[in-house]
């Protein structure tokens, strides 16, 4: 037990120090827990893409797309102009604010939660810096503790999905916070700003 539980420890630590970071992903999970729109789907999708990416990097996956570089640049390109897309919405909502977005009712409930599912796989596929943090990275410090990798690995997918389910969940405490449309335009702000400076550092690097 003991055996299992230190690697599954130090995976832990060492994913929690990989995601609790400013980046597209967490701040598409903090805008939705605000609006407490589609969270556990959002939560859940975040973490189930991250327990499988992990999974692929332990499993050694990472060296077979080593060996096709072209693969990242592909999706460094498309992740770029999306996120690029993305940050100017959020800007236009700063721009011309139609609402706090903290109300979703009837009919639009369906296509919104519908909206942030397919934006959170995209945000979440579709960026490099994923792949890199998960497969490359976890997978490569996993390899280090050989018979032990998988409880390595159980354990980095344990701190995604504490941290996603935090980060969701709880910010719905800044609702009250946020109620103002100033405020909530502050926020949209720093999405765009994440977003669109993300973007363009993914196209440079692709």
């Amino acid at each position: 037990m003991t055996s299992a539980f230190a690697p599954a420890f130090a995976g832990f630590g060492t994913g929690l120090s990989l995601i609790v970071a400013i980046g597209a992903q967490n701040a598409f999970v903090l805008r939705q827990g605000i609006r407490k729109d589609a969270v556990l789907a959002v939560v859940g999708i975040c973490a189930l893409s991250d327990a499988v990416l992990i999974a692929l990097g332990v499993g050694g996956v990472g060296a077979v797309v080593v060996a096709w570089p072209a693969a990242l640049t592909v999706v460094g390109w498309i992740g770029g102009v999306f996120l690029l897309c993305y940050g100017a919405l959020a800007a236009r909502r700063v721009a011309r604010p139609a609402s706090t977005g903290l109300e979703v009712e009837g009919g639009a409930a369906a296509g919104s939660r519908r909206r942030a599912v397919l934006t959170c796989l995209a945000l979440t596929w579709l960026n490099p810096h994923v792949y890199l943090d998960t497969v490359f990275l976890v997978g490569s410090v996993a390899a280090d503790h050989g018979p032990a990798r998988w409880a390595f690995g159980a354990g980095a997918a344990l701190a995604s999905l504490c941290w996603f389910a935090a980060l969701g969940f709880g910010a719905r405490l800044l609702g009250r916070f946020l109620a103002r449309p100033a405020a909530w335009r502050v926020l949209d702000a720093l999405v765009a700003a994440t977003m669109i400076v993300l973007g363009v550092a993914l196209i440079a690097g692709a």
